[in-house]
């Protein structure tokens, strides 16, 4: 092989990857969680430092560089200090040996790979000896929450009281998952996700170090698609790099995530504002044939709408260096224009909308038939507009300027007739909605009027009253009518509590349909010629008549079984069982036992 081909492969092999090669060495390049920097600053100045800590939040946030980090400031010695020491720009005597995870005496494993009670007891062996060379024994176990909890158990007594010369430094992205025994043992530091600007001024710092041209929206797209993770912002980054060849444009990001134009996102959501369902479609496909993701569209849509609704309560949302300029100057304009319960409505939608998409086997068509909801909705008055129009009595004129700026409806407030399931009358109102293509769309609503306080209720003329006394008055009614199912229900989840004219209070079963008191108020009207006020009461209430039905064939079958004859019959035929008890109406059994007198069974009538 040429020199120039082996200068190439020793290049090739010695290349570290951005998130490697600009991992923070000291906690003045550890961006993002200045609380944690300033409590162990605080904490090593004054002595006061902690036997055990804890490292948690999610991924990329700097959790193990921040334990390594930690692990060298306890061993930090050169030829002016050597005490545990927070300035860290001298390398000291063990520095280079722990960033790079080979110093004797700072023992790092993965507890994912080891979490049996065997790896533990390994560790609490170790503990009792002193250190090698370094001041300290250091044991960083990432992933802490992997390990099983007979081993979690057997950390807990050296936890607890561990040499003095043994540190302990735990990290985890499941904080959850690990043992409140263990937690009371440690100092805990959440590490925060790292802004989005801060992201942004950290990823140009390193493309001017390594001679990368880059553009500012693309930086923008990288912060967010990181989502507050700097190793992912580096691995994105280094990823565009080489898809750019040396350059980082905003087109080749954009093509390189799946992600659209955030100028034809607000683009699109300005088109499903309006209602225009033609425009909104054209925009989408047009997106989509430039390789946009269908989902990621939609996600950008909602995060758009998010930042609009944000702008309406926290102005000072715009100084996000995340966000373009068109979504800075259209957001804020967006935000005075359009009221929170369309904007919150949009969210809903946009939320149920998302994973409809990711899970369709169609994500074009399922993501156009969710702009086209969204386009259709956003025409529409929000209840409490089309209630204002109808308590004031007024017409809102086609095409006015509604609260969130778009064009209102007209809503025309009709009264309606009396409503005799209430006693009172309701507001019917048509709602007349203009539509793309020149039509429109009728929409009623309808507000029942409040039921008066006392309420009285009277008969309906010219139908004579039906009197009901009991619940057997009205399964008599039901049969009477041919309603077998609703008489079934009656009998079966019912429970009188009271009863008079015009009034009934009933409890019902843990089976009974939820409308069963609406149908019993209508069919109780139009029954008996009145109006009936039937109400759920907090008392239990007697039996149902299914279950006096029950009761009284159980009592009769235990009065057949006790009667002499049956008995008799039943002795003279072995496995014979009574099945039924009839009894006859009261007139028929007296006119019976007048006419036809009973004797003692004898041997011969038993034969």
């Amino acid at each position: 092989m040429s020199e120039a081909g082996n200068a190439g492969t020793e290049k090739a092999v010695a290349y570290r990857v951005l998130a490697r090669k600009y991992r923070p060495a000291n906690f003045s390049e550890l961006i993002g969680q200045e609380p944690m920097v300033r409590t162990l600053t605080n904490a090593f100045a004054t002595g006061r430092i902690a036997q055990a800590w804890m490292l948690t939040g999610v991924r990329g946030v700097g959790k193990t560089t921040t334990a390594r980090i930690l692990a060298r400031a306890l061993n930090y010695k050169t030829a002016t200090v050597d005490q545990p020491w927070v300035d860290l720009a001298v390398l000291g005597e063990h520095c280079q040996a722990i960033m790079e995870g080979r110093h004797v005496d700072v023992i790092e494993m993965d507890a994912a790979s080891h979490t049996g009670i065997d790896d533990i007891r390994d560790i609490i062996e170790r503990v009792r000896y002193a250190p090698v060379s370094a001041r300290y024994k250091v044991y960083i176990i990432d992933e802490v929450h992997m390990l099983s909890t007979q081993a979690f158990n057997g950390l807990l007594k050296t936890l607890e009281e561990p040499p003095p010369h043994v540190k302990f430094i735990f990290a985890t992205t499941e904080i959850r998952k690990v043992p409140i025994t263990v937690l009371s043992r440690c100092q805990r530091f959440d590490l925060r996700r790292i802004d989005a600007g801060t992201l942004v001024a950290h990823l140009s710092s390193i493309a001017g170090k390594e001679g990368i041209a880059v553009d500012d929206d693309a930086l923008a797209m990288i912060a967010r698609a990181a989502e507050g993770s700097a190793r992912d912002s580096l691995s994105i980054l280094d990823q565009a790099i080489a898809h750019g060849s040396g350059a980082v444009s905003a087109e080749a990001v954009r093509a390189m995530l799946g992600l659209a134009d955030r100028a034809r996102i607000v683009d699109l959501f300005e088109h499903v504002m309006k209602g225009d369902v033609a425009s909104a479609l054209a925009e989408f496909r047009n997106q989509y044939d430039t390789g946009a993701d269908p989902a990621a569209v939609l996600t950008d849509l909602a995060e758009f709408n998010h930042l609009v609704t944000r702008l309406r309560f926290v102005p000072t949302a715009l100084e996000d260096a995340s966000l373009s300029e068109d979504e800075r100057r259209r957001g804020a304009d967006f935000a005075k224009a359009l009221s929170v319960r369309v904007l919150s409505r949009t969210w809903q939608m946009l939320l149920k909308g998302i994973p409809e998409v990711q899970s369709s086997n169609r994500p074009v068509s399922a993501a156009e038939m969710v702009l086209i909801r969204l386009a259709h909705a956003a025409d529409l008055p929000t209840l409490d507009e089309a209630l204002k129009s109808l308590e004031s009595g007024a017409s809102v004129p086609n095409g006015a300027p509604r609260s969130n700026g778009a064009p209102a409806s007209s809503v025309v407030a009709n009264p309606g007739p009396a409503s005799p399931g209430n006693g009172g009358a309701s507001a019917v109102a048509q709602t007349r909605m203009p539509t793309a293509n020149g039509g429109a769309q009728t929409m009623r609503l309808v507000e029942p009027a409040p039921m008066p306080a006392a309420f009285v209720p009277e008969p309906v003329a010219d139908a004579p009253p039906v009197p009901v006394k009991s619940l057997a008055d009205i399964v008599a009614l039901a049969d009477a009518q041919r309603d077998m199912a609703f008489k079934v229900l009656v009998k079966r989840c019912v429970r009188l509590v009271r009863i008079e004219p015009g009034r009934i209070d009933v409890s019902l079963t843990d089976d009974a349909p939820k409308m069963l008191l609406n149908d019993l108020t209508a069919k109780l009207r139009a029954w008996t010629g009145r109006s009936w006020l039937v109400s759920l009461s907090k008392e239990e209430g007697g039996q149902t008549l299914a279950e006096m039905e029950s009761t009284k064939r159980e009592s009769a079958l235990l009065d057949a079984k006790s009667d002499p004859t049956v008995a008799a019959i039943l002795a003279r035929f072995p496995g014979a069982k009574i099945i039924d008890v009839r009894i006859p109406d009261a007139p028929e059994a007296d006119a019976v036992e007048a006419e036809v007198p009973i004797e003692p069974a004898t041997d011969e009538d038993e034969t």
